[in-house]
């Protein structure tokens, strides 16, 4: 019996620290999506699997897909900002400056996924340059059109958003990018792929091939997540623990 205080509290950590439900929404989630496009498939997937998520663990998603409504108000009611396969290009001067703000003065945290790299000049629309900086200071150069699966090699094993995950996973079905230059240097690598392992093999390689990553250089909670284009991707165990574990750390301590 003496040990039941102490027990009684290892329990309530677990459940303090961890995304479960609560009585109201533990926070609030902005997500911007893309409406079409060839990502679709992957979008409404997501969706599906984020909402579930947040119905189990606790906490509210708010689904836009479009830049327009975005300002400073808007997103300070949201805790963590995903952006769910939408590109760093299309959006109004008000929406971008509030994105920047809310990165730089850590206003909430971010989650990117894929088309958040596409970097360039795209649709008619110059490049987003502070967005280039923080992605690493890169411009979107190729990709491999045709699919390749790849194994994704862990590189900082102790990074809240590898709890639990493997050190190495395969992805079976993947564009993998490719940019001008390697964002390692102004990033904190998290993951890599091994280009060495593409099947069917190809020749579009970086050589040193980040895929998951966190600017430490902002105030803000972040990490880029670089797959994101099959729908297969939730029937992948690593791939939903990692977003889950994103979630739970790019959320925390946001305020």
């Amino acid at each position: 019996m003496r040990q039941l205080p102490t027990l009684l509290w290892a329990v309530f950590l677990i459940l303090h620290l961890s995304c479960r439900p609560a009585g109201r929404p533990r926070f609030r989630v902005l997500v911007l999506a893309e409406a079409g496009g060839h990502h679709v498939a992957y979008t409404k997937a997501a969706t599906e699997w984020l909402s579930q998520l947040a119905k189990d663990s606790g906490f509210a998603v708010d689904y836009i897909q479009h830049t327009a409504s975005i300002n400073s108000t808007m997103l300070s009611a949201y805790r963590l900002f995903i952006q769910l396969d939408y590109p760093p290009y299309g959006w109004n001067d008000t929406a971008a400056k509030a994105f920047e703000e809310y990165i730089t003065q850590g206003r909430g945290g971010w989650i990117g996924f894929h088309h958040a790299t596409l970097l360039g000049e795209f649709d008619g629309y110059p490049m987003w340059q502070w967005f280039s900086q923080f992605m690493g200071d890169i411009r979107f150069s190729d990709y491999i059109a045709d699919f390749a699966s790849g194994k994704v090699v862990i590189e900082d094993r102790q990074h809240p958003v590898m709890k639990g995950i493997q050190d190495t996973f395969l992805i079976e079905k993947e564009e993998w990018y490719t940019y001008n230059r390697s964002p390692r240097q102004d990033v904190h690598v998290i993951a890599n792929v091994d280009e060495s392992t593409y099947s069917p093999p190809s020749a579009k390689k970086m050589g040193d091939h980040p895929v998951v990553w966190t600017n430490l250089r902002v105030k803000a909670k972040n990490v880029y997540i670089f797959m994101g284009h099959s729908p297969l991707l939730f029937t992948n165990d690593a791939y939903k623990k990692l977003f889950r574990n994103a979630i739970c750390w790019a959320a925390e301590d946001a305020r």
